[in-house]
């Protein structure tokens, strides 16, 4: 009995070459440690909303220098590096609207990362 075997097009390997000599030759921007923006933000932020305290976790760090924290039950907020916390859908918000990452860091209710 013969056996079929299935044959990939010849280009295909050219084509991932290619593509791999692209890519090394594509100048990535070198991340040094002074840039990282986990090394500015908190890990977790502390609250109390709707008297419950909760633990808002860094979500992400976008390119203009927001920070996303969430929380469970899809809450969640902003801060910069400059300004202050603002939440995200609820005009309410809790302990850390309006604060700084100074205020938040001297009233421990953020915490970074362990070095």
């Amino acid at each position: 009995m013969a056996r079929i075997y299935r044959q990939r097009p010849r280009g295909y390997a050219k084509t991932f070459l290619a593509g791999l000599v692209l890519l090394a030759g594509f100048p990535f921007p070198a991340v040094q440690a002074q840039d990282d923006p986990f090394n500015q933000f908190p890990l977790v932020i502390q609250c109390k909303y709707n008297q419950t305290y909760n633990v808002f976790y860094l979500s992400r760090i976008s390119q203009d220098g927001v920070a996303t924290y969430v929380a469970s039950d899809r809450i969640g907020g902003t801060i910069t590096l400059d300004g202050r916390a603002k939440a995200i859908g609820d005009t309410g918000g809790g302990s850390c609207v309006g604060k700084t990452l100074a205020e938040l860091r001297e009233s421990g209710q953020a915490r970074d990362w362990a070095r």
